[in-house]
């Protein structure tokens, strides 16, 4: 599993950092996201997809390996 986060098209929202403190935070200078770990254990998985549907800006990607 691989997790993009696209700061351009972020819109500073801070849903991802209150969801998962631990693998996204926010950028000093503009809110941003800023991914902390691209490639977390799969027991992640639930609460990823919980960040991917509530980022407004669609700024976050998940990609899961096949079969996952």
């Amino acid at each position: 599993m691989r997790i993009t986060a696209d700061r351009e098209a972020c819109c500073a929202a801070g849903q991802c950092a209150l969801i998962a403190p631990d693998l996204f935070d926010q950028s000093d200078e503009d809110g941003t996201v800023v991914l902390l770990d691209a490639r977390p254990e799969a027991m992640r998985l639930d609460i990823l997809r919980e960040v991917v549907s509530r980022c407004p800006a669609g700024a976050i990607r998940l990609e899961e390996d096949p079969g996952a």
